[in-house]
């Protein structure tokens, strides 16, 4: 709109007005959807983006001709309408065109207690919302003229000038509020934070008021049809007499709709309001493909539809919201598909505090989003990043959050805040990213200098264990006994679905037999990486590999090991089984072996009691298995060709439970990967090795077997040299943890320091170790895929790092045309989703 334009464009809401989303945003398409479908909406005007964005820059509109649309001395509410619900708004603003000759009118067609309530509402809400003054200054609750007379006052003597009584005026200056609220810094960061464009624009809605007052029944309320956390089929909602707007919400003595234990409800008073609500939900549900929650009012029996917005929910809901939907036969599996954000699932995939259990709660708030989790507490940000690039899970305690806080709140296991309710920053932003999360613990004492909390007589320091049980609303003691989530029907129709479109494969991490059987749970395709290391730290095993580490010659390691072998074997045996047949790659030795070794005297002391040795001996042989950079030191591979015993019994250990499962009637093809792999060569020396046992074993059983061998890509060099690897590599997994480490020279466990300085700065554009760097990392996943391909047609390409589990990652996987992700357990049924949602994005922008 160019600056001369002395009046912006408007539009009159009717069923062929050119009223889009994009242009005047979703409140405006919702509400002449509404009118097409022949509900009784109030005459609406419609303001697109681009005239509230003239507005806010100092342009001036005609108000005289949008009043125009509504008659004479109308009452009019404004309500915004950007593009996407999710990207909030300003806060609506009701009864604008109330001044003293409306008042007095007011008076005598509903009486003064009406008519005061109204004008002193209008009075408030400018005040504030338009005028920006204290809201301090105008806390009067009971209408009547002295609060009337009072809150004028206040206006008069803050702005020096009375209070506007032309509906003209007093319509211009609302519109260029809420127009310039919107280009404020904290209302961009915040839609930003919801997935708005910088440039996001916003719509306006004037819309006649339908009073909510009356000598008949009258009143306002809001109605629904779905439970907001299962998704179930039900009529909820309430209806407050002699009200407007969303008073019904707050207001305790504010009706249900039907079944009120405490007295009549609207279905009872109003049978043929309550009859035309649930046909008007009905019909919602079935043109506007969504289930909606209807804003009404009734003014003497009349009803009147504000507004339908979509229901707010659950990720648990919204799944079984959208596959009701296209069970019906509204929508299509696909739509349903792609109406479930795959980050959501986490709600559903979440423990859960066990009832059963001990409950040491030590503070309450509002349960703002569900699920449960243990964590130590820290109190910023940053903290939360570095713990999660330390791997340990956290909880988030802040005072309130903001903004600033979302990095904070992406590396946080939940989030605890002392302020807030269910609408909150902190309520919001963790709902959509599926946290547990508790807000409004008002008895909690936060002292951010300390570094502690308390309650009452407890004291809770930066570090302690506690538990978040954002379902009920408590923090608790410590660690507690946890159920596994609860996957119903609907989950798994869902994913069915998924599974039919997405086109890469999706395996999981999986150490253990717990992480093995969560992912056949969760319909993982296989195990992508099983880190081998982990199985070795049970004290049974730890004092035989301890034995090996002080070996003095290859056949004193040799016979420690052979200790180890059967558990190695048993070990492998209930992965293959566990997995049914489908792949399983494990990861041979990687970790330098001082992390097998005690750290304190006392514990050196132990040790060497326990193999019978000097201390002296056991500390200069610890001493000198330390490293200045252990990550880069003796590890992966290298240990395998400095002390080839220890792959050696691995292999056997795989191979061995390869033909006892294969016995047992189980097809199992192990897969073999080699860690930390640099150089052809080390590939070759282990090749032959491995190929050695496994002749060793066949001869020994008298049972063939097939096995794949391959290397795990986490240095550049390995990337730049995959060519020649691949010509002894059946595949070729990507270990992006290291791979990025190693790439950035950087430390994950150091980098929260400062990765968010960096990334606000605008240094790197995420942090590389949450979010692939497709542009660095990803580059030489480029050209390792294409170099090993080029060696070897046929060669499996995948990662397996934990950036495999983010939708940013598939996408680059999908495109360069990798096999399989592998990620978490945990994270396999978002990673499904994700490629499902590529897969039907591609097909739509094909």
């Amino acid at each position: 709109m160019q600056k001369h334009d002395p009046q912006p464009e408007f539009a009159l809401i009717t069923p062929d007005a050119p009223v889009k989303t994009p242009t005047h945003g979703w409140r405006a398409k919702c509400l002449q959807r509404l009118v097409r479908l022949d509900m009784p909406v109030p005459q609406t005007v419609a303001l697109p983006a681009a005239t509230v964005r003239a507005i806010a820059q100092g342009h001036r509109i005609d108000a005289h001709a949008i009043l125009a649309h509504f008659g004479d001395a109308p009452l009019i509410s404004v309500r915004p309408s950007p593009e996407n619900p999710d990207f909030g708004g300003p806060a609506t603003v009701l009864n604008i065109g109330m001044n003293p000759a409306r008042h007095a009118a007011l008076v005598t067609r509903h009486g003064a207690a009406a008519a005061d309530a109204l004008w002193l509402r209008f009075i408030q809400s400018y005040a504030i919302h338009v005028a920006r003054l204290d809201p301090d200054m105008f806390h009067q609750t009971t209408p009547g003229e002295t609060a009337i007379r009072e809150a004028l006052r206040a206006y008069a003597t803050e702005m020096e000038q009375d209070f506007p009584e032309d509906p003209a005026t007093q319509l211009a200056e609302v519109l260029r509020s809420m127009a310039r609220a919107w280009e404020g810094t904290s209302a961009r960061l915040l839609r930003q934070a919801k997935g708005a464009a910088p440039t996001a624009g916003l719509g306006l809605i004037v819309q006649a008021m339908a009073q909510g007052i009356g000598q008949g029944i009258s009143g306002s309320g809001v109605i629904q049809f779905v439970d907001p956390v299962t998704g179930a089929p039900q009529i909820t909602g309430r209806y407050l007499g002699q009200s407007q707007g969303r008073d019904a919400l707050s207001r305790t003595e504010a009706l249900y709709l039907t079944q009120d234990p405490r007295g009549p409800s609207l279905q009872d008073i109003a049978p043929d309001v309550f009859a035309a609500l649930v046909d008007h939900g009905r019909r919602c549900r079935a043109k506007l493909r969504e289930e909606m929650q209807i804003e009404f009012t009734v003014e003497d029996s009349q009803l009147a539809v504000l507004d339908a917005v979509k229901v707010q929910r659950s990720s648990r809901a919204a799944l079984h919201i959208a596959v009701a939907l296209a069970d019906d036969g509204i929508i299509t599996q696909p739509e349903a598909i792609l109406r479930v954000e795959p980050r959501a699932l986490s709600e559903l995939l979440h423990m859960q505090v066990d009832p059963r259990g001990p409950r040491d709660v030590f503070a309450k708030g509002i349960a703002a989003s569900p699920g449960a989790a243990t964590g130590r507490i820290v109190f910023s940000s940053s903290a939360a990043q570095a713990s999660a690039a330390r791997g340990e899970a956290c909880i988030l305690v802040r005072r309130e959050t903001a903004p600033e806080d979302i990095r904070g709140m992406h590396s946080a296991a939940g989030v605890l805040t002392e302020r807030g309710g269910i609408t909150s920053h902190a309520a919001v932003i963790a709902r959509g990213l599926g946290l547990p999360c508790v807000v409004g613990a008002s008895t909690l004492r936060l002292d951010i200098k300390e570094r502690r909390l308390a309650i009452g007589d407890r004291v809770f320091a930066e570090g302690d264990i506690i538990t978040l049980d954002g379902t009920k609303g408590e923090a608790l003691v410590g660690a507690v006994d946890m159920l596994p989530p609860a996957l119903d029907d609907t989950f798994r129709k869902l994913l069915s679905w998924a599974d039919a479109v997405r086109d890469i494969g999706i395996r999981a991490n999986a150490d253990t037999p717990a992480d093995a059987t969560t992912a056949r749970a969760f319909l993982a395709e296989g195990i992508g990486l099983c880190r081998t290391e982990h199985m070795f730290f049970d004290e049974d095993r730890l004092v035989a590999m301890r034995e090996m580490i002080f070996a003095d010659t290859p056949a004193d390691r040799a016979a420690a090991l052979a200790r180890l072998l059967p558990m190695q074997r048993a070990d492998f045996i209930e992965l293959f089984e566990i997995m049914h047949g489908l792949p399983v790659c494990i990861r041979l030795f990687d970790p330098p072996l001082h992390e097998f070794l005690p750290h304190t005297r006392e514990g050196l002391r132990d040790l060497a009691e326990a193999l019978d040795r000097p201390l002296s001996e056991v500390t200069r042989r610890a001493e000198a298995l330390a490293e200045f950079n252990p990550m880069l030191g003796m590890r992966g591979v290298r240990l395998g060709v400095v002390l080839p015993e220890i792959y050696d019994m691995q292999a056997q250990a795989i191979f061995e439970a390869t033909v006892e499962v294969n016995r047992r009637g189980e097809a199992v093809v192990p897969e073999v990967m080699i860690p930390l792999v640099s150089a052809r060569r080390e590939v070759e020396l282990v090749k032959t090795r491995i190929d050695a046992v496994a002749a060793a074993v066949r001869t020994k059983t008298g049972h063939d077997f097939a096995f794949k061998l391959g290397v795990m890509v986490e240095t550049p060099r390995a990337a730049l040299r995959a060519g020649e690897i691949a010509q002894h590599a059946a595949f070729l997994s990507f270990g992006t943890n290291d791979l990025t480490q190693m790439t950035y020279g950087l430390s994950r466990d150091d980098a929260g320091r400062f990765m968010n300085t960096y990334v606000q700065q605008g240094v790197f554009p995420e942090d590389p170790f949450h979010i692939l760097d497709v542009d660095g990392v990803g580059e030489l996943l480029h050209i390792g895929a294409e170099r090993g391909r080029r060696t070897r047609g046929d060669l499996t390409l995948s990662i397996c790092g934990e950036h495999g589990g983010n939708p940013e990652s598939i996408d680059f996987c999908r495109r360069a045309g990798f096999d399989y992700v592998s990620c978490s357990p945990y994270r396999v049924p978002m990673a499904r989703l994700a490629a499902a949602h590529l897969a039907l994005n591609d097909q739509r922008n094909g």
